[in-house]
């Protein structure tokens, strides 16, 4: 994994991406001659290369020709892909020049992106905090310029946490929108319905264009070319999971943040932002472990992550591997193995698990008709703002405040919102309804104007 040099911190280093520097050169030399000859009007173009030229950067747990695909599995370390994943390809053919993959946790399954094969991605607010996962190695290089746009996937907030971490725009989409093909781990039975692939972006006037191109004919789903008066829409605001045993208290700062949200919207849109409780988010991490194990409606059991740890190969022992790890000698991380171990727990008590899926469905129909069509919920991106390196280990759950949306199957985009007082991103997360993406995105642009969005590192 490539190091990057950031601007004038010439030692800031953050390990984040693999390039293919000479490639896209040579792509973009292919653009000015394209553009040099007159191959068309600018409008003409601009309708069959919507992104033409534009350099973007890819997750590594997608498929790019020419590049690694190995999820951060030391296995597959000389795996080099031979085709695109279909969201890669639908950006290439819409003029986007690849610049490379990044770097994510392994098996996309943690929220710090560090793996055995490329090492650890640091944030380039602070070296020694975290970009988030899963892809946070995408969070990291747009949020240190090196990058504008790029692609991300998402089942437990792997795009909203690293964009929050790094200052960034990072949407998830309605599910079953964007298409997940060509990526590894792919998602089987239940997980399909919450394994979401969408943008992220510096800017967020870029994530409209993008989704409608990686959603291809998907994009008929949603109503993107609806207009969005903010003074029309219904807002509701939750500070705050209700207090779970299992997760931080919200920080200070990002509570602030959120209420100048919520000022702003009052005093400027001559909107009421009602505040709410919704109590079955005190339960988030439970109901999103339940409905991540249950079977789907053909009965089909979920994909066990020791699985993919051996990569459909030489099953994978959690204990062992547990016991390697402390002698120093397992290819795979600390945050795998404790996953592997707590998805044998979860299968010992199905009948409180299928308790907590029927709560997770009800907690379904209460977003709903909260929201509607006409309806957006803000609500925290993280707890707190990124941590300290390896301070997940100690609160692993944090990231429910994410991943309770992807089995609820919502649209929801995490905002920037300037920087904390120990010069690091704050955000919010803005929710809809089902197919209501066109809410939160227009949100997005506007807490951009009004909040100034993304602020590059090191500027106070």
């Amino acid at each position: 994994m490539d190091v990057m040099i950031f601007g004038d911190q010439s030692h800031l280093v953050v390990n984040a991406f693999n390039c293919r520097f000479d490639a896209a050169l040579q792509e973009a030399h292919h653009v000015d001659k394209l553009l040099s000859e007159g191959h068309g009007d600018e409008d003409s173009l601009q309708e069959k290369f919507p992104f033409l030229g534009v350099p973007f950067t890819v997750k590594e747990a997608f498929a790019l020709h020419g590049m690694p695909n190995t999820s951060g599995l030391v296995s597959r370390r000389n795996l080099i892909s031979t085709s695109d994943a279909l969201v890669v390809s639908r950006l290439k053919q819409a003029g986007a020049i690849p610049l490379g993959v990044t770097n994510c946790s392994e098996l996309c399954m943690w929220y710090e992106s560090s793996n055995k094969v490329y090492g650890r991605t640091n944030n380039p607010y602070d070296l020694q905090r975290i970009v988030g996962g899963s892809s946070g190695g995408e969070g990291c290089v747009l949020g240190a310029a090196c990058s504008v746009i790029g692609v991300g996937s998402d089942i437990g907030g792997s795009i909203r946490m690293p964009a929050f971490f790094n200052g960034v725009f990072g949407h998830k989409p309605t599910t079953g929108v964007v298409p997940n093909d060509g990526q590894f781990p792919n998602a089987l039975g239940v997980r399909t319905e919450f394994l979401c692939t969408g943008p992220m972006c510096r800017y967020a006037e870029d994530l409209e264009p993008m989704l409608r191109v990686m959603a291809g004919p998907g994009v008929r789903k949603l109503k993107l070319d609806e207009k969005v008066l903010l003074e029309k829409v219904k807002f509701y605001c939750m500070e705050h999971d209700g207090g779970s045993v299992f997760v931080s208290p919200v920080d200070r700062e990002i509570l602030q943040a959120q209420r100048k949200v919520v000022e702003h919207l009052e005093t400027q849109c001559g909107v009421q932002v009602q505040y709410v409780t919704i109590h079955k988010m005190k339960y988030a991490f439970q109901i999103w472990s339940a409905m991540m194990s249950s079977r789907d409606s053909d009965g089909q059991e979920a994909q066990l992550f020791t699985d993919l740890l051996g990569d459909h190969g030489k099953p994978v022992w959690p204990l062992w591997e547990l016991m390697k790890w402390f002698l120093g000698m397992s290819l795979h991380t600390i945050p795998a193995i404790a996953l592997a171990l707590t998805e044998k727990l979860m299968k010992l008590n199905p009948g409180g698990n299928a308790k907590l899926v029927s709560m997770g469905h009800n907690l379904r129909t209460e977003m709903m008709n909260l929201l509607g069509t006409d309806g957006m919920l803000l609500y925290p991106s993280h707890p707190i703002v990124a941590p300290k390196h390896y301070f997940p280990l100690g609160m692993p759950f944090n990231f429910v405040y994410t991943a309770i949306f992807n089995v609820l199957g919502l649209p929801v985009t995490q905002c920037p919102l300037g920087l904390s007082s120990e010069g690091l991103p704050l955000g919010i997360q803005v929710v809809a309804g089902p197919h209501n993406d066109h809410l939160t995105l227009a949100m997005a642009r506007y807490l951009e104007k009004a909040f100034g969005g993304w602020v590059c590192p090191g500027k106070s």
